[in-house]
């Protein structure tokens, strides 16, 4: 039996119960992914092994030693006691997301709870594994970036003015590089500033503007057309999304109903727009491989692959497979990502580097010149 999630009401949270929730919880704090990772689990070993939610949940708020996580797994457990269904006492929290208490209510429907547990905890995993990579991978580039940056200050205003006195005592003309630099030196500190200043000013603009359609329109085409990491980014988005609808489908979801929840939990511009199409497009009877191929978003692999699941009807399994295959091509992307950067890193700096030093030490090669003059 499938289950169509549009049916049912969402409950509403009065504003009475939201200040109480967010009084108890720290609303300043949120569960890690690494907490959600080992909540869901440890739950899901306690069900199998045949303990009862609320027992469940009693043992892990007594074993943690946050004080959050303790009292949100009470909290949730009491709500289950005084008759709220799991899925309605996770989303009341505030703590967790549609994608995940959406499917915790598709695990209770359908009897299944276990094994969407299960799968959660290896969405958090694989989430956790590849923030990890990434930072592994970029920590290297960032700390040579930021030595590079104090080292150019540093040569801009300690050693650049040095040779600037020197230069004056000849009073020739100097190479037009070096005059650049020198006016490079001399307004230094400005410059420094201005892009500081730059730099807040977008960070603080993204940070209001992140949530308007357009601007998440232009920065997304954006993203995906930068070399290498567009089509990394594309990979990222595409692995959560076949994983999200791996979860759902297996849990005998409608297609459009899974595509719904899957649209709420991507977070990625391009495909939760492509979604709407697509369920509008599906809604008429048109094949999902069909709906996917008017947006460029989806590799023309992952399309034709649906497609064959479509016929054989194992779309489950295919997103399944689709999920595997695209986790490995961005653990080795992700790879690749510091065995490109650090030699470009190194090119970069010694050209920088180059450039300062060959400026302030060409007048002294024609040092003769300038002492004849």
């Amino acid at each position: 039996m499938s289950l169509d999630l549009s049916t049912y009401k969402k409950e509403k949270i009065t504003q009475t119960e939201f200040r109480v929730t967010t009084k108890s919880l720290d609303f300043s704090k949120k569960l890690s992914d690494k907490k959600k990772e080992i909540f869901y689990r440890e739950l899901g070993m306690l069900l199998r092994s045949g303990v009862d939610f609320k027992k469940a949940l009693e043992i892990l708020g007594n074993q943690s030693t946050s004080k959050l996580e303790k009292t949100l797994l009470f909290e949730i457990k009491e709500k289950v006691v005084h008759g709220k269904s799991i899925y309605e006492a996770m989303m009341t929290s505030g703590h967790f997301s549609p994608y995940e208490y959406y499917s915790i209510q598709i695990g209770e429907e359908t009897r299944k709870l276990e094994e969407v547990l299960a799968e959660l905890q290896k969405f958090f995993n694989r989430k956790i594994q590849m923030r990890r990579q990434i930072i592994s991978v970029l920590t290297y580039p960032a700390i040579v970036m930021l030595v590079t940056v104090s080292v150019l200050y540093f040569m801009l205003n300690k050693v650049v003015p040095m040779f600037s006195s020197v230069f004056k005592q000849f009073g020739s003309e100097l190479p037009k590089s070096t005059q650049i630099i020198l006016k490079i030196s001399n307004h230094s500190g400005t410059l420094f500033l201005v892009l500081l200043l730059l730099s807040v000013g977008l960070f603080a603009f993204h940070f209001f503007m992140k949530e308007k359609e357009g601007y998440r329109n232009i920065t997304s085409k954006l993203v995906l057309k930068i070399p290498y990491f567009g089509n990394l980014i594309r990979k990222i988005y595409l692995s959560r999304f076949c994983q999200s609808m791996h979860l759902l489908i297996t849990s005998k979801t409608t297609l459009i109903t899974s595509l719904s929840l899957t649209s709420k939990m991507i977070g990625f511009f391009p495909i939760e727009k492509s979604i709407e199409a697509i369920k509008g497009n599906v809604t008429r009877g048109i094949s999902l491989s069909e709906s996917m191929k008017e947006h460029p978003v989806y590799e023309n692999k992952m399309v034709s692959m649906v497609e064959v699941a479509e016929q054989i009807n194992e779309l489950d399994t295919m997103f399944g497979r689709l999920t595997e295959q695209y986790n490995e091509d961005v653990g080795h992307q992700t790879k690749m990502i510091g065995v490109v950067l650090e030699p470009l890193i190194i090119i970069f700096i010694g050209i920088i580097v180059g450039v300062i030093m060959i400026s302030m030490y060409a007048p002294m090669f024609d040092l003769s010149k300038i002492i004849k003059n």
